[in-house]
């Protein structure tokens, strides 16, 4: 293969990729990509290796995919600062949409569900917070070093979906499904419990502010479905199904 010219954030996003294929994002491709991250990094300069050390250092693997669009140089500054312990200053947007200046000691990079996280000791409120990276802005290191703290049960994805789950949601979605659960789980990981009613059929629940994920699951498995709720879910299917069979003539 000819010699590959990459700028800065082109060679994050393959070690974003490679590293989160790796980490069994995509089934069947772990090995390979782990080779292929190998010989990447063997052929970058080692202003760009430790970029992408950095963020290999500091990230814990959990079910990722498509998602809200991150700026390459805020998650490297992110991480950055996490690997070499050091304190961090940002912006952030809160789910309300209030922002806020924010002073942490960075601990770990999480990418979860379609979602990057950065759990980190907030420093103003002397307790664990986790923040959406694509709702960080204008992140500076300060050049202050910490030692690092324990995070809570040791397991920092567990620790996260716990949090999460504590959120209240706007939704609660119940959805019959015709279908086995495996197919089910399989496709939803751990953003939706999926139990067995009878034979063939589950019932899926899920907790969310936007029913867009829900009537994604539904038309992907494309399996029977009954929705039990919320009503909402049950207006936004029909709608999409109406708009998917009306013929458009371009």
């Amino acid at each position: 293969m000819p010699p590959l010219l990459l700028d800065d954030d082109e060679a994050v996003a393959i070690a974003v990729g490679l590293r989160t294929a790796a980490a069994g994002a995509v089934a069947g491709f772990e090995e390979t990509s782990v080779r292929a991250l190998a010989k990447v990094i063997q052929l970058l300069p080692p202003r760009l290796r430790r970029r992408i050390d950095a963020l290999q250092a500091v990230t814990s693997p959990g079910v990722f995919g498509g998602g809200p669009v991150l700026d390459a140089g805020v998650l490297t500054t992110i991480a950055m600062a996490t690997r070499a312990e050091e304190r961090l200053r940002f912006d952030y947007t809160a789910r309300e949409g209030a922002g806020t200046l924010r002073h942490v000691e960075p601990h770990r990079l999480v990418p979860l569900g379609r979602k990057w996280y950065l759990l980190a000791w907030d420093l103003d409120r002397a307790d664990w917070r986790n923040f959406r990276v694509d709702r960080v802005a204008a992140p500076s290191l300060t050049g202050a070093r910490f030692r690092p703290r324990e995070i809570p049960g040791g397991d920092p994805v567990a620790w996260l979906r716990s949090r999460i789950r504590a959120i209240p949601s706007r939704y609660e979605v119940s959805v019959l499904i015709q279908a086995q659960p495996e197919a089910i789980r399989s496709f939803v990981g751990n953003w939706g419990n999926c139990e067995q009613v009878r034979d063939g059929v589950c019932r899926l629940r899920m907790n969310v502010d936007d029913l867009g994920w829900p009537a994604l699951v539904l038309g992907v498995l494309g399996a029977p479905f009954t929705i039990e709720s919320p009503a909402e879910l049950r207006e936004r299917v029909r709608a999409a199904g109406e708009n998917l069979l009306r013929e458009t003539t371009l």
